[in-house]
């Protein structure tokens, strides 16, 4: 569902208050932090979608890393997980095999272990999972925790939306597919490390409802405006030239939607640009905000780590917009 439609849905909805809970849905964040003791913290969430790759063992793959990244872009260490599976019995079960094991190996990969999950007969499959990890409350990492002077970092190009429905039309080329999957199964397992490391606090990762809708959410529960510069983005192989063909997936016509006005762009962004910033990600990059005297370190770290990044922009007081995008396209 796109942001509008959720938001509608919570409307009138008494949201639960407890004092443990650290982080709920109010804010839209990435995962749920309920604080067990003083020094330990739990973190929940669960998310699974649609094929967007015909090869079942990478379709689990990504679903995973997606899944496995709202722990990571809170800051913490994923401990355990659970198959969420929709599968259409008459349909091949070797394919549900290579995707849970798609899944296990990502699983396994980011240190956790899996301990069961459920099924449900459906004609149309979907693959993710249900994610428990632990972070200690000092080194939370929220979206509502941006403060002006922050240096805004994204640590995965933009684009895998525009390349999924490029591949589901058949349009993309072997190499653009490759790159794109390569990005999608990606943990951000040490994106989180570098984080961490450097004492980052504010940050998010970019999923369904693109850079645009996640900047939103972080600027307007920060009470900031981010300044993004277009010319700073990357953007993976081909996804210019598909968007400039029309392969938009719809959520980011639903998250354009929902933005509205609320986002200013200067005269020299182009649609395609546009398009991109809307479009929903899979398994994005973490969007990371740190103060200008601590950035050189976060750079550092990340290169250290091994982590691509780019430095898009920069937070500021508030103004008449959460979210300006200026520069050239």
């Amino acid at each position: 569902m796109g942001p509008a439609v959720l938001e509608d849905l919570l409307q009138g909805v008494e949201l639960p208050s407890d004092p443990r809970l650290l982080v709920g849905f109010d804010k839209f964040d990435d995962a749920g932090v309920f604080l067990l003791q003083e020094d330990l913290a739990l973190i929940q969430t669960v998310d699974f979608f649609t094929p967007m790759v015909d090869d079942g063992y990478t379709f689990g793959q990504v679903a995973a890393a997606n899944a496995l990244s709202d722990i990571y872009a809170m800051g913490g260490q994923p401990l355990t997980a659970m198959n969420v599976v929709c599968f259409p019995s008459c349909e091949d079960q070797g394919i549900l095999r290579e995707i849970l094991r798609g899944g296990l190996d990502k699983i396994r990969e980011a240190g956790a272990v899996l301990v069961g999950g459920h099924t449900v007969d459906d004609n149309e499959p979907k693959y993710g999972l249900a994610v428990t990890g632990v972070i200690s409350p000092a080194r939370l990492i929220r979206n509502d925790a941006v403060q002006p002077g922050d240096v805004i970092l994204l640590t995965k190009p933009l684009g895998s939306g525009i390349i999924a429905t490029a591949i589901k039309a058949g349009m993309a080329s072997a190499s653009a597919t490759s790159e794109a999957v390569k990005w999608m199964s990606m943990l951000n397992k040490a994106a989180r490390n570098a984080a961490v490391e450097a004492g980052v606090r504010a940050g998010t990762d970019v999923t369904g409802f693109g850079l645009l809708g996640h900047l939103f959410e972080m600027a307007r529960g920060s009470g900031v405006t981010i300044e993004i510069d277009a010319s700073r983005l990357s953007f993976m192989s081909e996804a210019r030239e598909c968007a400039s063909w029309g392969l938009i997936p719809g959520g980011a016509y639903s998250n354009r939607d929902y933005l509205g006005e609320r986002i200013f762009f200067a005269e020299s962004i182009d649609t395609v640009v546009k398009d991109l910033m809307y479009s929903p990600e899979t398994s994005g990059g973490l969007l990371l905000a740190i103060s200008e005297e601590r950035c050189d370190t976060l750079v550092k770290t990340l290169e250290k780590h091994g982590v691509a990044y780019a430095i898009i922009g920069q937070a500021t007081k508030p103004g008449p917009y959460p979210v300006l995008v200026k520069g050239g396209s």
